[in-house]
C-alpha cells in the first residue's frame, strides 16, 4: 500500500498532536501510532505541567531547572521553554483543558520536588489526561489531520541526507509506504526496554534504533529517569505511578522502622539514590509512603485516581501507608535536535521525549515534560510551515516488502547502544 501526505507525524503523544495542531490548516497532516491513540504516556502524566508564573519567578525556575539538571542542560532551551510557557498554558486553556482554579477564578498551583515555588498548573492528578485528550478531540475535528491507529514505523525513507517518508506495517501485517515532504519522529520514551517502567510496554526506542541506522545525530542517551515513587508490586507489568505533587503536598518517605530517613522534595534521581540504600538496608523491595500530612478532603480532590487505584490494591491512603519503589520514568537524551526541532537529517523532526533538544540535562525537573514537549513541538510546526513552500516533494523508489522485518533487533540495538554509552562515560 502506499500512501501520500504533506506532514507525517509519528506518535499520537501531545508532542505529535500539538504539533499538527499548529500546522497551517492546508495542509495534508497524517498522524500514525503503534497502538491506539490514547495508548501514550502523554496520558499517563499525572503531576502536571509548569508556567512561569511572573517575571520574578523566571530566574528562581530557570535554576530550578539547571539545578534538577546537574546544570549540563543547553540554557538556551530552557530560556525558551521557560519563556513560552504561559502562552502555552493559554492555549490548551483554549482547547478546553480544564485546569484547577482558585475561588476568584485564578489558576491554582501546586509544588512538585526540587521547585523552589509552586507553578505546576493540574487537573485532578490526571493532568496528562486531560491535555492529551482535549487535544485529540480537537485533532480529530480537524479535516486536514487524519490518525491511523495500529500501524508501526519499521524505518525511514531517504533520499541522500533526506527523509523523504517511512516504511510501516499495520496491525494485519500490511507493508505500507507513506510518502511525506516532513517527517516528525514523536514517538515517545523508551520504557518498554526496562522490567520496571511507568511507561506502555509497547514504547520500545524504535525512533533511536532507526537514527542509529542512518546515522542520525544522538545525544545523551544513556540519561535515562527514575521516579522514586511508584506503587510497589510482585507482579510485573507497568508501575502505577504516585505522582511527586503527592510529596509537594506533604507526603514523607519512611523506612521499615516507620521513621522519615530523607529531604523528600530533592532531585528525583536524589531521592531514587536514598529510596533504594534504605530499601538495601531494611532488606526489602519497598520503602513506605504516608499521606498522614494532606487532608483527607484534598487527597479525595486533589488525587482522586491515585487513591481509587491504590483502594483497588487494598490500600487505603487516607489511613495507612502504601508501599512504593523507584521505576524507569522518563528519557532526558534522545535523537539531537536544534531549538527548531530539526534532526541532522533534512526534513526530519523530533519532539517529546524522543528529542533531545537539552532542557532537561542529566535529570528532568519534575512537571517541565508536558511544557517541553508542546514548545518545541509547536515551534517544529512553525519551521516546517515557514519552508514548506520551497521544499519540492521526492516520490520513494523502493519495494517496500524489503523493509518487512528490519526492526526485529531494534530494541537489542538500543539496549547495547545505551550500555554502550553508559561504560564511555565511565
Amino acid at each position: 500500500m502506499k500512501i501520500k501526505t504533506d506532514i507525517l507525524i509519528v506518535g499520537t503523544g501531545v508532542a505529535g498532536l500539538y504539533c499538527a495542531l499548529n500546522l497551517l490548516p492546508e495542509r495534508e497532516i497524517l498522524l500514525i501510532t503503534k497502538a491506539t491513540a490514547e495508548e501514550s504516556d502523554s496520558f499517563l502524566a499525572q503531576g502536571g505541567i509548569c508556567m512561569l508564573r511572573d517575571d520574578a519567578d523566571y530566574e528562581p525556575y530557570f535554576e530550578d531547572t539547571m539545578r534538577a539538571g546537574h546544570y549540563e542542560n543547553r540554557k538556551e532551551s530552557v530560556e525558551i521553554m521557560i519563556r513560552a510557557s504561559q502562552e502555552t498554558i493559554q492555549d490548551l486553556v483554549g482547547y478546553g483543558v480544564d485546569f484547577e482554579r482558585n475561588p476568584d477564578g485564578s489558576l491554582k498551583f501546586t509544588k512538585e520536588g526540587a521547585h523552589s515555588a509552586p507553578r505546576i498548573c493540574f487537573h485532578e492528578d490526571i493532568t496528562g489526561k486531560e491535555i492529551s485528550s482535549k487535544l485529540l478531540a480537537e485533532a480529530r475535528r480537524r479535516k486536514n489531520i487524519k490518525i491511523i491507529e495500529n500501524m508501526k514505523m519499521v524505518d525511514i525513507i531517504t533520499s541522500g541526507n533526506r527523509c523523504i517518508g517511512i516504511a510501516a506495517e499495520s496491525g494485519e501485517g500490511e507493508m505500507t509506504e507513506i510518502a511525506a515532504k516532513y517527517t516528525v519522529l514523536a514517538t515517545g520514551g523508551i520504557g518498554g526496554l526496562y522490567h520496571n517502567s511507568t511507561n506502555f510496554p509497547h514504547l520500545t526506542a524504535d525512533s533511536l534504533a532507526i537514527a542509529m541506522k542512518h546515522k542520525i545525530e544522538l545525544e545523551n542517551i544513556d540519561y535515562v529517569q527514575i521516579h522514586p515513587t511508584t506503587l510497589y508490586s510482585p507482579r510485573k507489568g507497568r508501575r502505577f505511578l504516585i505522582s511527586e505533587s503527592v510529596r509537594g503536598e506533604g507526603a514523607i518517605l519512611l523506612n521499615a522502622a516507620l521513621e522519615r530517613f530523607t529531604d523528600e522534595l530533592q532531585p528525583r534521581d536524589v531521592v531514587s539514590k536514598a529510596l533504594w540504600k534504605q530499601m538495601y538496608e531494611d532488606d526489602k523491595p519497598y520503602v513506605w509512603l504516608s499521606m498522614e500530612n494532606i487532608p483527607k478532603e484534598d487527597i479525595l480532590t486533589h488525587f482522586p485516581n491515585i487513591y481509587r487505584h491504590c483502594l483497588e490494591e487494598g490500600y487505603d491512603v487516607t489511613k495507612e501507608c502504601i508501599p512504593v519503589v523507584p521505576a524507569q520514568h522518563y528519557f532526558m537524551g534522545g535523537i539531537h535536535v536544534d531549538k527548531n526541532s530539526r534532526t541532522s537529517m533534512d526534513n526530519l523532526y523530533a519532539a517529546g521525549e524522543t528529542a533531545c533538544n537539552g532542557v532537561h540535562g542529566k535529570n528532568r525537573l519534575a512537571s517541565n515534560s508536558l511544557l517541553e514537549s508542546l514548545v518545541f513541538a509547536k515551534r517544529a510546526a512553525k519551521d516546517i510551515d515557514s519552508g514548506f513552500d520551497e521544499c519540492e516533494a521526492i516520490a520513494p523508489d523502493v519495494d517496500i516488502e524489503s523493509y518487512r522485518g528490519c526492526d526485529k533487533d531494534y530494541v537489542k540495538t538500543v539496549r547495547r547502544e545505551i550500555e554502550r554509552w553508559e561504560l564511555t562515560r565511565e
